[in-house]
Formats: C-alpha cells, sequence, structure tokens
C-alpha cells in the first residue's frame, strides 16, 4: 500500500534542529562506547532517507535501533536513549515531510577539508543510505530496474570494488561523471532521494504549489576514443 499523503494542512511543518541541537545529537552518539557502530550525524541524514522511501513504513523500534548500532546492538545502561530518539525523529518528520511534499531539503553534508573532493565529501551520506538499503531490502526488492539509474548517481561516490555482484549497477555507473562541486554533489542527493520517491511513494494528491525542485540529469561520461 502506498504512503497516503496527508493533507498539507493537517501536521504543522517540524522544527529543524538548530546548530546546537545538531552538536548535541552528534555528542550523544559519540558517547556510545567503542563496541558500539553508531551512525555519524551524516550517515544518519543517508540512512533516514533510505528508511523513508521504502514502500512501506518501516516501524519505528525496528530502525532506531541501528541508529546507536548497525548491527541493532541496543545501547548500555544509562545512556540518555530518549534524548537521542527525540532529536533522531525530529528530523525524520521533517524529511518525511520533504519527500510526502518533493520539496528541496537540506543533507547534513559537510566539507571535510579544502583537499577533500566533492564525491569524498558526501561519501558518508550516501553510506548512511546504502546502509538504510542493505538493512531494509523491500525497496530494491520490489522496484530494481526503475531505481537503476537513481541508485547509479548515488553509488558511483563508492569504489567500485565495494560493489560486489552488482554488474548492471556497476555498468550504469560507467555512464557517469563525478560532480565537480560540492553544491552539484548535494543537489544530486536531494534530486535522486526525490525521484526515487516518484516510484517507491507515488503522490495521491499534490498540495498547492508543490513540485519537485530537481536539477539538470546527471552528466553521463564520454565514451573512450576508439583505437
Amino acid at each position: 500500500m502506498p504512503h497516503m499523503m496527508a493533507p498539507p494542512h493537517a501536521h504543522p511543518a517540524p522544527r529543524p534542529l538548530s546548530e546546537a541541537e545538531l552538536e548535541h545529537l552528534q555528542s550523544l552518539l559519540d558517547q556510545l562506547p567503542p563496541g558500539h557502530e553508531a551512525l555519524d550525524v551524516v550517515m544518519l541524514d543517508g540512512y533516514l532517507c533510505g528508511v523513508l522511501l521504502q514502500p512501506r513504513p518501516v516501524p519505528q523500534a525496528q530502525w532506531l535501533k541501528h541508529v546507536v548500532d548497525i548491527d541493532g546492538r541496543p545501547a548500555p545502561a544509562g545512556y540518555p536513549l530518549d534524548a537521542l530518539h527525540a532529536l533522531v525523529l525530529r528530523r525524520h518528520a521533517e524529511l518525511n515531510r520533504a519527500i510526502e511534499r518533493r520539496e528541496w531539503f537540506d543533507p547534513w553534508v559537510y566539507q571535510l577539508d579544502a583537499a577533500a573532493s566533492p564525491s569524498e565529501t558526501v561519501l558518508p551520506w550516501v553510506a548512511g543510505f546504502a546502509t538504510a538499503m542493505d538493512l531494509f531490502p523491500a525497496l530494491m526488492a520490489r522496484h530494481e530496474s526503475a531505481l537503476l539509474e537513481p541508485l547509479a548517481t548515488l553509488y558511483r561516490h563508492f569504489d567500485p570494488e565495494d560493489l560486489e555482484d552488482a554488474d548492471e549497477l556497476l555498468a550504469e555507473i560507467e555512464t557517469l561523471e563525478l560532480p565537480e562541486s560540492l553544491p552539484e554533489a548535494v543537489e544530486d542527493l536531494v534530486r535522486i532521494v526525490l525521484l526515487m520517491a516518484d516510484v517507491s511513494r507515488p503522490r495521491v494528491a499534490a498540495p498547492p504549489g508543490a513540485g519537485p525542485r530537481r536539477g539538470p540529469p546527471p552528466r553521463r561520461a564520454k565514451p573512450a576514443p576508439r583505437r
């Protein structure tokens, strides 16, 4: 059953996290012991988008447990889990509203350093998205062929050796160029999420004046000259 979009006046817009709240969220994630493989805020943002693109809503308890540990191990006793969940759920609600309405959102992507390429900078976000795809395979199981090109646009940031047994995906990736600037790379993240939502979460009704903000299609790589 597709996600049913509520009328735009039914729910107030979630309040975005402030910079201080975002820093607090990262500090909560940093408090987890070394034995836990927790997401950082950039991976978390991509992960939430991957969760929200599933054709059926993923139960909250099912996806939340992987925030503190990718393998789903529980947080240690005494950990401020309620505070963490409150912040994560606000971002989840904000992204859900943007995806429902096909509106632009600002991914949590931060320039690593002056030497980092656009692809290196967005890679943690894409890794979080890929984590959701691995944990919740319903989207790809149902719409694999329709999502091949959008997924290639995201996964082109991975080292090809990390994409095992994905010949069709790798072949599609080879036709794409990497983004030349960070704004272009970030725009692609949003554009692809909204394109994938058109497949997995078709809109039942559109709010007046709402529409997807999409950039140009990904640039195709020039074919190598024949020898």
